[in-house]
């Protein structure tokens, strides 16, 4: 399965922001945002005194880029979720960020069950988590209203399962849209978000317009 590999604090510093790639990471001193505000590169520092006023276009791929990388997806897929989110009935924009919501690494994150959207996506791909008693490793798999995710019994004796529920005590809380239970490690799907409820920054309109040109 394809996905990004280098270095996730690059990308934080080539959107100018904390996309929260690394998790408490983000919020200690040592996030690279904060060390160093210019973009990455050789000619980093020289760029952030240089750059002058960005066309429309530059404004609507770099949303399209901090979305993808947020979501930890790339683009061949990220374009397949725009088409199928452009066929469903309502605003684009909205539909394509439910249906980033909706996979089952963003949902194993948003339930606290881990630090970041790619500790999510590996405790996944692992064989760690079960929707509706059935062992799921795929990370892209979307989630509907009533499914219930839980981590499997076999991997409930590991030490980071045992001590769970401290670890989730030091994460932002979960949205309204799942109900967790933190002593089985237990999540439902209540409904699907609503795009209000869903605090990524992300301007999904320039997305529209990227897409549409």
């Amino acid at each position: 399965m394809a996905r990004y590999t280098g270095p996730v604090c690059k990308l934080c510093r080539r959107e100018g922001e904390k996309l929260f790639l690394k998790g408490s990471r983000c919020l200690s001193p040592k996030c690279s945002v904060e060390r160093r505000t210019y973009p990455p590169g050789e000619h980093g520092r020289d760029t952030q005194f240089r750059r002058g006023r960005a066309s429309d276009y530059a404004l609507q791929l770099r949303e399209k880029q901090k979305a993808r990388r947020i979501y930890g997806i790339l683009e061949r897929q990220f374009r397949r979720y725009f088409r199928i989110a452009q066929s469903g009935s309502g605003l684009t924009g909205s539909n394509l960020l439910i249906l980033l919501e909706s996979r089952l690494d963003n949902v194993v994150y948003r339930m606290r069950f881990a630090d970041s959207r790619n500790h999510a996506r590996q405790l996944v791909q692992h064989g760690h988590f079960a929707v509706n008693g059935v062992k799921m490793t795929a990370p892209s798999y979307l989630v509907q209203p009533g499914d219930i995710v839980t981590v499997r019994e076999g991997s409930r004796k590991r030490k980071y399962f045992r001590e769970m529920s401290s670890y989730m005590e030091e994460r932002p809380p979960s949205p309204e849209w799942v109900v967790v239970d933190g002593n089985t490690i237990t999540g439902t799907i209540d409904r699907m978000p609503e795009r209000r409820e869903i605090d990524s920054p992300i301007n999904e309109q320039l997305i529209v317009e990227y897409y549409s040109r």
